[in-house]
């Protein structure tokens, strides 16, 4: 990486939540001063004794006032109103980089602390924080999606750099997209194997997630090592697709919609068959357009899909 550091800055984090605390002590680690970290919270403020020991617990405006970068790591939603009403007070000075972390947002969320003469940088993680020293080791080759003035994006990537991160530049007007990629992923990935887990328990399974984690851990392995090569029809994570969908398997796939409907008639969980069918529609799609399955294969499953056969009697009936 060719971007030249920014020299020792003296950094204000404001937000100690789980992210700006680890984000600060990384900074600090690679030799940064952190004059200051704002934390209301009594989580905020055991985070900033113990991942920046020594550092004053000071409001926002004096955290802004000390500092040389000002680090903005607080929700998405309360970024722009925190930015104007710093402004308005007369908060930010010529000079100062201000970096927020929020992954949605590009820098002209930071417009109004522009105007005031300061430095705009977005600077967004691709990574779940746990707010714990435990962050920093992961650190480590993690993905920052970068957003500055075409002058100042060298400063942004050292600064990535320097916390051990892979900078990574997204326009402006695609970190929406870009966010939207990353939450689709990991929240929803979660949210999936919440599903499997509730639907092994209700077959039996003691413990879901020890069954679940070579399967899936091996599956997310392959989907994101494919993910890099491209198909025609986009990444080819899709050529890490096994199961019934990729066999072309109407019958399977078929059941597995029965007894799902019948998971969701005796436990409430409608959201499992529901997410079940719309990824499989999803998979089917792909697998079809990269020549896993022909049009006959494709639209047995779509229409299997479109009209699930009702759950038969359960063996407690019969």
């Amino acid at each position: 990486m060719s971007a030249t550091p920014p020299g020792r800055l003296g950094v204000g984090v404001v937000g100690a939540g789980r992210v700006g605390a680890v984000l600060g002590s990384a900074l600090r680690a690679a030799g940064h001063t952190v004059v200051g970290a704002s934390g209301i919270s009594d989580a905020s403020r055991e985070r900033i004794a113990t991942l920046l020991p020594g550092v004053p617990n000071l409001t926002v405006d004096e955290v802004v006032e000390r500092a040389e970068l000002v680090l903005l790591a607080v929700p998405d939603d309360a970024l722009a109103g925190l930015v104007a009403g710093l402004a308005e007070v007369g908060a930010w000075q010529p000079g100062q980089l201000v970096v927020h972390t929020a992954g949605s947002a590009g820098v002209s969320v930071l417009e109004p602390a522009r105007r005031a003469g300061a430095i705009p940088l977005a600077l967004h993680p691709a990574m779940t924080f746990t707010g714990t020293s435990l962050d920093l080791a992961r650190l480590e080759g993690c993905t920052f999606a970068v957003t500055a003035p075409a002058a100042v994006l060298p400063i942004g990537q050292a600064l990535v750099v320097e916390v051990g991160g892979e900078p990574v530049v997204v326009a402006e007007e695609a970190r929406g997209l870009y966010h939207a990629a990353l939450a689709h992923g990991a929240n929803h990935l979660v949210v999936l194997v919440a599903q499997a887990a509730q639907a092994l328990e209700a077959a039996g399974v003691a413990a879901p997630g020890r069954v679940l984690a070579p399967l899936l851990g091996a599956a997310l392995d392959g989907a994101t090592r494919a993910a890099d090569v491209r198909e025609g029809v986009g990444p080819g994570a899709i050529a890490a697709l096994t199961g019934p969908v990729s066999r072309g398997d109407v019958g399977t796939v078929s059941r597995h919609l029965e007894v799902l409907g019948d998971l969701a008639a005796r436990t409430g969980a409608t959201d499992v068959p529901a997410s079940y069918t719309e990824l499989a529609r999803g998979a089917t799609r792909r697998a079809l357009a990269s020549h896993r399955i022909d049009d006959a294969a494709a639209q047995a499953l779509l229409d299997a899909l479109d009209h699930p056969r009702p759950a038969g009697p359960s063996e407690e009936d019969a």
